[in-house]
């Protein structure tokens, strides 16, 4: 089959490689006829994650036809339509029971390596094409994919949804969302998101679902910031024109927002001396991750307000404002997505016609054409905000 494959930092191609194979009673293969590069995945292109290897296939937004089924296997049967969320579940394991899918004891091959246990603690669920910290496993910018435990994660697609109404619940529509609900949000509340990116435009778009009167958004990227604000209602802001803080304080009567949500993560843009100093320290490991936006959110959230944290951080973040933190009360909420958790609810507010997940699709492409995606989307050429990916190499 054919598949994006990482090579090395800021080399990937499609390659020729073996067709997956059910290995356990409970897998499935699923044959993909659509998948997304998502901005989780330019860390890895940029070689901020590690634990890649060369050959190892990307991608873990994705959807399609069930080909085989393993013995296990019940809920299922050749010829559904599935979406199958990022993080792999093993639906018995305690966090499973509690319904916290991406903190699954039993799916990361990798649980018990001392390295990575003494960088985060312990280890989270395994994630699709997201290194070998994460249990290593095949991801889904391919032809084919494996799927474990597919007894309790892909979710069957109605008839009459198309791909790009569904794709997006295997990840990022789930994301926003959850961030979203992380703030506690009660009607009249002011929320300000970070990053018009997909997540970020999730997470504006989640925030009016859940009853909040004004979101405000915060980018560079003038096609972004038009996308938040024709298509999620959003009060846009271009942090190049402002001082982002004390126009936060200006739109809400000096209070600051009652939630903030760093949609960015360790990838953070920021000018002058501080983006400098972020940079620097990056690229000679004294931190890993660039955590401008999470400075600037923890200084503009009112007093005892939300902290929310959908954007990715890899390892070890320096000079936060944890003082201002502390002082002002702040509640911080923040990890890996429990996607199985949301993506029935979520299905149900698409079928009802509440949100249609694709406003944010700007380029469909072919998979052998997925290097060049990357490129254009790390580089945001041509109003790039998310790139959907055709196995069958035919552009709808």
């Amino acid at each position: 089959m054919r598949a994006l494959c990482w090579n090395a930092p800021n080399v990937v191609k499609v390659e020729t490689v073996p067709d997956p194979i059910l290995i356990n009673p409970n897998d499935i293969i699923v044959r993909i006829t659509s998948t997304a590069i998502c901005g989780s995945d330019l860390h890895l292109f940029n070689g901020f994650i590690p634990g890649m290897r060369p050959g190892d296939i990307l991608g873990h937004e994705f959807m399609g036809e069930v080909v085989d089924v393993g013995p296990a296997i019940s809920n299922l049967q050749r010829g559904d339509r599935v979406v199958v969320p990022f993080a792999i579940g093993c639906g018995r394991c305690f966090y499973c029971e509690h319904d916290l899918w991406s903190l699954c004891d039993n799916s990361n091959t990798a649980a018990g390596d001392v390295a990575l246990e003494a960088a985060y603690g312990a280890a989270g669920a395994g994630l699709f094409g997201y290194s070998h910290l994460y249990g290593g496993y095949s991801g889904g910018q391919a032809e084919y994919v494996r799927v474990p435990f597919a007894d309790v994660g892909p979710v069957k697609v109605p008839d009459g949804l198309p791909d790009e109404q569904v794709l997006f619940l295997t990840d990022i529509f789930p994301t926003g969302y959850m961030a979203a609900e992380n703030c506690n949000i009660k009607p009249g509340d002011v929320v300000a998101v970070w990053g018009c990116g997909p997540v970020g435009l999730f997470a504006i778009a989640s925030a009016y679902l859940l009853g909040a009167e004004k979101v405000i958004a915060i980018d560079r990227i003038e096609e972004r910031l038009q996308k938040a604000a024709n298509e999620c209602r959003a009060i846009p802001i271009n942090y190049l024109e402002t001082d982002v803080v004390e126009e936060l304080r200006t739109l809400t009567g000096g209070r600051g927002p009652d939630a903030v949500i760093d949609a960015v993560g360790m990838e953070a843009h920021a000018t002058g001396l501080p983006g400098l100093t972020d940079r620097v320290k990056q690229t000679i490991r004294m931190e890993t991750d660039r955590p401008h936006v999470l400075r600037e959110a923890i200084q503009a959230c009112r007093k005892g307000g939300t902290v929310s944290i959908p954007g990715v951080y890899g390892g070890v973040i320096d000079t936060v404002n944890m003082g201002a933190a502390f002082a002002k009360g702040l509640t911080f909420k923040m990890g890996q997505t429990h996607v199985q958790r949301y993506m029935k609810p979520l299905m149900e507010r698409i079928q009802r016609g509440e949100i249609d997940p694709s406003f944010v699709i700007t380029h469909t492409m072919s998979l052998e054409d997925a290097a060049e995606g990357y490129a254009m989307f790390r580089a945001k050429q041509d109003g790039c905000v998310k790139v959907v990916l055709k196995p069958d190499g035919v552009v709808h």
